[in-house]
């Protein structure tokens, strides 16, 4: 009796040991950083570089992560130079696989696209976290136009992907522009796919060595009278298709230019102390003019990493031009410039 009760109290206080006050991750990802039951990360267990201006990227996610919807986006988290820099990026296959393809294009200045387009390496770890995005597929969509440029392509590779998995027999027609033949992805994977798929036309515009382009470098209606248009690319890209197709779903990664004026309010962020004159762009860069380090990510309103309480004021959303001077909400700083006098909590 008294060893059943000592092995009874042992194995409480080994269960307290895991459980608090870190829990089991604490511990199970000093073995193997993957090895979480409350956050999503994933180990690179494949890359490669099949134009001069991408990386694609095959992943292994962990139990944690609970999937995605074709077309959706992912947070993708790295540490670069002792700090974590997130992302979203669109996972390009079907929402059927077990692994996660990203492919990356390399962004003149872009930090996180650099980073990985040069270090990225098998047995590396990052983190997934907010999968999120209504630009998806319906259940069982009509006749469909797929429009995409540059690296904008992954999510529609991910819906072409997705009903190549269901066997899809409606009319598609998949349209992708790049700069030239040699940096279209999944160029020969997309001929492929034509012609398995005789219900898919595939075709490429080229705009700056049209060599072997298909289409004229700017967009004109498509041969079919589509029933659902996709467009993710450049914004000059999505809105030439919305001039064609108004009612287009569109989705681009690229941020908000940035031409507010000052309202002449003070800015205060009151965890740190330091207050600031208003000068109309986002509190996350005045913030970080004014020697603070939030955490931030895609700062264009999509990650939600830069995520901060709001105590006061009001703020005008950069991207909607909503005014919001609702007090004590949480408000996106990347995509937020002061309206008059506005405390933070940074």
């Amino acid at each position: 009796m008294f060893t059943e009760t000592l092995t009874k109290v042992r194995r409480s206080a080994l269960l307290d040991l895991l459980t608090g006050p870190h829990g089991v991750d604490r511990y199970t990802e000093l073995v193997d950083p993957t090895w979480t039951r409350g956050q999503a990360r994933a180990r690179v267990v494949g890359v490669r570089r099949s134009t001069p201006r991408s990386v694609t990227l095959t992943l292994a996610p962990n139990r944690a992560f609970a999937g995605f919807r074709a077309g959706q986006h992912v947070n993708v988290s790295v540490d670069i130079d002792g700090r974590r820099r997130t992302r979203p990026y669109s996972p390009a296959n079907a929402d059927t696989d077990p692994y996660l393809e990203l492919t990356i294009g390399r962004h003149d200045g872009g930090l996180v696209s650099t980073y990985l387009f040069e270090r990225a390496r098998v047995g590396m770890v990052v983190g997934l976290d907010s999968v999120a995005g209504d630009f998806t597929l319906p259940a069982i969509p009509g006749p469909t136009l797929f429009v995409s440029g540059g690296s904008g392509i992954t999510p529609v590779m991910s819906m072409l992907r997705t009903l190549r998995a269901r066997r899809h027999a409606g009319e598609v027609v998949f349209v992708h522009y790049a700069r030239s033949a040699h940096e279209a992805c999944y160029r020969d994977e997309l001929a492929d796919i034509a012609s398995e798929m005789p219900n898919v036309t595939v075709l490429h515009g080229y705009t700056r060595d049209t060599t072997g382009s298909d289409l004229p470098p700017r967009f004109e209606r498509a041969g079919i009278e589509p029933q659902a248009v996709y467009v993710c690319g450049p914004p000059a890209l999505v809105d030439a298709v919305r001039e064609v197709y108004p009612d287009a779903a569109s989705e681009s990664f690229v941020p908000p230019v940035l031409s507010g004026e000052s309202s002449g309010g003070r800015v205060t962020f009151t965890e740190s102390g330091v207050d600031v004159v208003d000068d109309g762009r986002p509190l996350l860069n005045q913030a970080e003019d004014a020697g603070l380090t939030p955490e931030s990510g895609c700062r264009m309103g999509i990650c939600f990493s830069c995520t901060r309480r709001k105590t006061s004021g009001a703020v005008r959303n950069v991207i909607t031009g909503v005014v919001s001077s609702t007090e004590e909400e949480d408000v996106q700083i990347c995509v937020s410039a002061p309206v008059g006098d506005v405390d933070v909590a940074l």
